[in-house]
């Protein structure tokens, strides 16, 4: 029996029906992954036979299952993006920038400052997600000048309780109105 698995975007192979019944460890954890959103496909050449008991995963854009967070008390958003979105139980952080939230102007033009007054920022937008530090599971720093990360890391480490979130950390051409640093994270809920 030859079955397949696609979508409107993008084609996968025939699968093997009966090779993959006689493997019982794989039927439990292979299936399909769908781009289009909401939905997944699963046909059999055999229309008397019922699809395979595998399961279909679609990754959904539908607006009821994520939730814009918005706080004043930490900077509104430069652009068409939320603060932070929470879906699936996660709260993910758009980038954050040292600024004052009152003026839109950053604190100083110095890195120590401004990574200081980013991470106020981030814990108000954590806070308004339902999430804190503590949280956190997984950050990305970008930095004007990778020779600041000394400094940047002895700030960080007062926000981040062990154990530290995984990170990544970045030296970018550029950032946003000229920051020195820049900082998303994404916290589970």
């Amino acid at each position: 029996m030859a079955s397949w698995c696609g979508s409107s975007c993008f084609q996968i192979p025939a699968i093997d029906g009966d090779a993959l019944r006689n493997r019982a460890l794989l039927a439990a954890g292979i299936g399909c992954l769908s781009a289009v959103a909401g939905t997944s496909f699963w046909r059999s050449s055999s229309s008397s036979k019922r699809s395979l008991p595998l399961t279909c995963l679609s990754i959904s854009s539908d607006a009821r299952i994520k939730e814009s967070v918005k706080t004043e008390k930490a900077p509104a958003a430069l652009g068409p993006y939320s603060q932070a979105i929470k879906a699936n139980n996660l709260l993910f952080v758009s980038g954050v920038l040292g600024l004052v939230p009152e003026t839109g102007k950053f604190i100083s033009d110095d890195v120590e400052d401004q990574t200081q007054q980013l991470l106020k920022n981030m814990g108000e937008i954590l806070k308004a997600g339902g999430a804190s530090y503590s949280s956190v599971v997984k950050t990305t720093i970008m930095l004007a000048d990778l020779n600041d990360f000394k400094k940047v890391n002895e700030i960080y480490a007062q926000y981040f309780p062990s154990p530290f979130p995984a990170r990544s950390t970045y030296q970018v051409a550029a950032l946003p109105l000229n920051a020195k640093i820049e900082i998303e994270c994404i916290a589970t809920l």
